[in-house]
């Protein structure tokens, strides 16, 4: 037996309940009336899901109920980092472990951040389409997606021998080049797990069945922690001396797991496989649900021919959003693989007098202490902007929904909505980054260290952790209003003013900091970061109230409900290719 559509408020979208008698809406006072044949939905075997956007009562429930899976899926991602990057700093009292997974990290999603950035657009056609009632004609996006997903992966592989060469060539040596090289490679054996996953991911968003992809990735978490244990660590367990708090039963457990089938301990490396292993349940339990049951009412199957009109709605709308992350993730990139550790040997430099007074291997020192304190502040920005991230993914599916149901009206709304609640949160994570900033960074320090080099990671860490807190609430309006406009399709406005403003703040404006304030050490190529966030997110604020992305047209010139066609992956709708 099915339910019954709910009727809603044309307004707002309110839940009015099955059956209504003529009155107004409880939650916006605008005028209801009885739904009738000619209005009605079209319902039984075959027809289009309903247009409508909300099955809830209230707004907020109905924001949280596309959005909150979705955050709970991005903070999983952060926090198994976190607890890799726990892991990998029990390895022994060396920093350079640390260093090494956050660099090998990053040159593997620089190198795949424009095909993630083209896919994000899947979000918008597949919830446009379902605003539109013709919710089959997203399947087809899903497969853009694991093509792109391919064809980004193929010279990846080929990459793979002559990752060495290209660290070495940003002034990398040492352990540091053969850890973060071995890290690397491995991630890139396995980079069409990454680019599939997340790929097939924004198709379940856009369908708003997020739950789908939480599962996936809870699931895959769980075998990311075991296996990180036992390939990190093998039979031994962590490193002598390794606090491992009330956690010590489980790589008991591990380390007898790891002994009795003879792994030995990978370290860094370790921590790689584990990765891949997690990546890949995260891949294959979605694109099973989307070949199976999903095949059953939309021929997921069947938009494996996706066309190549397909492709060219995804490049059309996508290239901003992959430049814009290619871009990001290469200026962030530098700044964490190469500024910081610049601006910590100028400051030492500057320090000690000159050039000449301290041995190269005293200046490269401390431009690691820079690198790896660095690091252990980024991975609690990860806390706070990941989940705003899940947030903006919810964002996106919603006003893409909306807007295919021809209501930029209530696109606008949901939208506002959700940046109330990045706000509300980041902003309690900028005052904990203050007030915790100290024992927030001591977590993440090896034992071992002695108490002058403890000392001068934890002041390091700290001054970037309040650097950070400053930028909080920025990033949350630069985060939500970008998810919000990709949602109605406006891309690339918001992509120029990234490439500009990140150019501008981070590259140029943190070289300045180390050449002219180079007693600032690391913090002068942090503060060019926190400006460039402050004004991201100013110009974006002005671009959604601006308004023209309301005036976009992807899928269709009005919102009226239309047949699924028999053949699925035939047919376009206007203002398609």
């Amino acid at each position: 037996m099915e339910l019954p559509e709910p009727t809603l408020c044309r307004s707002c979208g309110t839940d009015l309940g099955g059956t209504l008698a003529p009155g107004t809406c409880p939650s916006c006072g605008a005028p209801v009336e009885m739904p009738t044949a000619s209005t009605a939905a079209p319902s039984g075997p075959g027809a289009p899901d309903a247009p409508a956007l909300a099955t809830h009562k209230h707004p907020a429930v109905e924001m949280l109920t596309v959005a909150l899976p979705t955050v709970v899926t991005m903070t999983s991602y952060t926090v198994m980092q976190f607890i890799d990057g726990l892991m990998v700093s029990r390895i022994g009292a060396d920093g350079v472990y640390l260093a090494a997974q956050g660099n090998g990290g990053m040159a593997m999603w620089l190198t795949i951040s424009f095909t993630l950035g083209l896919t994000t657009v899947i979000n918008t056609y597949v919830s446009q389409h379902l605003g539109a009632g013709t919710p089959e004609r997203g399947a087809r996006y899903a497969w853009v997606g694991l093509y792109l997903s391919l064809m980004t992966t193929l010279p990846m592989l080929a990459l793979i021998p002559f990752l060495p060469s290209i660290f070495a060539m940003g002034g990398h040596g040492g352990r540091l080049l053969e850890l973060e090289s071995r890290y690397a490679q491995i991630l890139f054996f396995g980079a069409f797990f990454t680019l599939g996953a997340r790929a097939v991911a924004h198709y379940f968003y856009g369908m708003h069945r997020p739950l789908v992809v939480m599962s996936a990735v809870l699931l895959a978490q769980v075998v990311n922690v075991f296996a990180n244990a036992v390939l990190i660590f093998g039979g031994e367990g962590p490193g002598e001396g390794m606090s491992v708090g009330p956690f010590g039963w489980f790589f008991e457990l591990t380390a007898s797991f790891a002994g009795a089938l003879g792994i030995p301990a990978m370290g860094v490396a370790g921590a790689a496989l584990g990765t891949l292993l997690g990546t890949a349940v995260e891949f294959l339990i979605p694109i099973a649900i989307f070949l199976g049951p999903m095949n059953a009412k939309y021929a997921t199957r069947a938009a494996w021919r996706c066309g190549w009109g397909a492709f060219k709605n995804v490049l059309r709308i996508g290239w901003p959003g992959g430049l814009m992350f290619v871009n990001e993730m290469a200026c962030w990139g530098y700044l964490m693989a190469v500024m910081l550790k610049a601006g910590g040997e100028a400051a030492a430099v500057h320090a000690a007098g000159g050039p000449g007074v301290l041995t190269q291997a005293e200046v490269t020192e401390a431009g690691v202490a820079h690198n790896a304190a660095g690091w252990i502040a980024l991975r609690y920005m990860h806390l706070s902007f990941m989940p705003a991230v899940g947030l903006s993914i919810g964002v996106t599916a919603i006003v893409g929904r909306c807007m295919g149901m021809g209501r930029p009206d209530l696109a606008a709304a949901r939208a506002k909505l959700g940046l109330q609640i990045g706000v509300v949160y980041m902003g309690l994570c900028a005052g904990a980054f203050v007030i915790f900033r100290e024992p927030m960074v001591r977590l993440f320090l090896p034992e071992g260290l002695s108490s002058e080099e403890t000392a001068r990671m934890v002041s390091i860490g700290a001054a970037v952790m309040i650097a950070a807190a400053v930028f909080q609430v920025f990033d949350a309006i630069a985060i939500v209003l970008s998810g919000a406009l990709r949602g109605a399709g406006d891309t690339v406005w918001p992509g120029v003013a990234t490439v500009v403003c990140s150019w501008t703040c981070i590259i140029v404006l943190g070289h300045a900091l180390i050449v002219f304030a180079p007693q600032l050490g690391s913090m002068g190529p942090w503060i060019g970061a926190s400006a460039f966030v402050i004004v991201l997110g100013v110009l974006l604020s002005f671009r959604f109230a601006g308004g023209k992305w309301k005036t976009i047209k992807l899928v269709h010139d009005d919102h009226t409900p239309k047949q699924p066609d028999p053949g699925i992956s035939g047919g376009n709708l206007p203002g398609e290719a």
